[in-house]
């Protein structure tokens, strides 16, 4: 990718100043409640209440894929869509998707600078998190800017998170639950999906990808609480592959469709959940989402840094023409195990040595990550995270990995672990994986483009 042109990057420069700024405005990254976000809702004029209606997805893993595979859907349906996901990989500005006469493309550098400093300014200084402040200039784009649906990721959990505050919601969505930032959502399995089922609103449908029976439960008690319908994977609808097709179903209709472009077995069940959730939502508008829409879109969808295979750019100077370079940021144990189900199909496909370079943050459980790749690496190799607080050690993974039988070592840069894990064949081409977290994702596609 060529440099920016020099106006552009000084509108970059404001841009991120003006972010380092909002960073300062609480002592800790995460503090979670609604109070301050309904204070600065309030200073603002609640752009909250102005937005196209809502679909609110809350889980643990592939909400943004499944928000990836709804907004193509929805545009192929001619719709336009607002989405609103984080982190960012490159840019803070793609966390705010505006709709355009060509779909959905990241808000204009300027503009976000210039909603930030009016968030600032009614702020008046008062403690708010960074994701909390961010969150309500994205409010101010959405209620600004027309379109037809806004998808809504929540940032963590559900009940507290700083999208909670959103009030047009026409549907709510739970993609699957899995044990993430207990520190913050609970110990137990139903603790953390009765947070994450705290964005059920009442008699508003919801919803519910596959779950494990305790996050099941804990939805299901809130749902019928607030007498809020559930659509639920397994028991309303199914999506499963069949002689190289996606097929889905419920009591009513079957669609033969494309599997979807993402890779990933995964990506099936979250291509399901999509699929669920704009029928679902036809139904209740009257949007016309027809069989041809939901395979176009199936076949659009894009979504960086999840079992992404990187074809051309500055990563591709440090290894050898044949390498394969893949990227995904899952952070978490049943991110792992969906990354060791793809590597396994890759392998059955077209076997190759892997080699997996991975950076994490410490609040992460590196041990239970690691123990899916028993048997399916070569070698990993472990390396610092540019960007991300609280960063592991490279030789405290590289250590960890030992622990679970597999040989690693240690790299200084991204660029050296690529040129080493070049290496490790010499005789055979190599699939290289960069995985372990969403700030080395997000570091690897930006050296990818320098």
């Amino acid at each position: 990718m060529t440099r920016p042109p020099a106006s552009e990057r000084l509108i970059r420069e404001r841009t991120d100043k003006i972010l380092r700024r909002l960073m300062g405005l609480h002592p800790k990254r995460i503090d979670l409640t609604l109070s301050r976000m309904r204070r600065l809702m309030s200073a603002l004029g609640h752009p909250e209440r102005a937005t196209p209606p809502v679909v609110h997805v809350a889980g643990t893993n592939g909400k943004g894929s499944t928000i990836a595979f709804m907004r193509a859907i929805l545009e192929a349906a001619g719709l336009r869509v607002h989405a609103y996901t984080s982190p960012h990989l490159v840019r803070f500005a793609e966390r705010i998707m505006l709709a355009g006469e060509n779909g959905a493309a990241p808000i204009a550098e300027t503009w976000l600078a210039e909603l930030l400093e009016e968030c600032e300014q009614a702020n008046a200084g008062a403690p708010i998190t960074f994701f909390e402040i961010t969150t309500a200039a994205a409010f101010l784009a959405f209620s600004r800017r027309p379109a037809d649906v806004l998808l809504l990721e929540v940032g963590l959990g559900g009940r507290l998170d700083a999208t909670n505050v959103a009030e047009n919601i026409a549907l709510s969505v739970i993609a699957p639950v899995a044990h993430d930032h207990s520190e913050f959502l609970g110990d137990t399995l139903r603790e953390i999906a009765s947070e994450k089922a705290g964005i059920i609103r009442p008699s508003v449908p919801v919803v519910v990808g596959r779950q494990e029976e305790d996050a099941w439960h804990a939805i299901a008690e809130r749902a019928e609480e607030l007498a809020a319908p559930i659509f639920a994977a397994n028991r309303d609808w199914q999506a499963f592959e069949q002689h190289g097709r996606l097929v889905w179903e419920d009591e009513s209709v079957l669609h033969d469709l494309p599997l979807p472009a993402l890779a990933g077995r995964f990506q099936l069940e979250n291509a399901g959940l999509a699929i669920a959730a704009v029928r679902k939502l036809a139904e209740l508008s009257g949007m016309d989402i027809a069989e041809e829409h939901i395979a176009q879109g199936l076949k659009r969808a894009r979504w960086p840094g999840r079992m992404q295979l990187i074809r051309q750019g500055a990563l591709r100077e440090h290894v050898n023409p044949d390498d394969e370079i893949w990227i995904d940021g899952g952070h978490n144990p049943h991110a792992a195990s969906a990354l060791a189900h793809a590597l396994a199909d890759l392998d059955d496909v077209a076997p190759m040595p892997v080699v997996l370079i991975v950076g994490m943050k410490r609040s992460k459980d590196a041990a239970a990550w690691m123990r899916h790749f028993n048997g399916l690496v070569a070698q990993v190799i472990s390396v610092p995270v540019p960007g991300a607080e609280d960063a592991a050690d490279p030789a405290e993974l590289a250590a960890l990995a030992c622990r679970e039988s597999l040989s690693a070592r240690t790299a200084p840069t991204l660029e050296e672990a690529l040129r080493l894990a070049a290496r490790t064949r010499p005789d055979s081409p190599v699939r290289i994986v960069i995985a372990g977290s969403l700030y080395l994702a997000g570091h690897a596609l930006s050296l990818n483009e320098a």
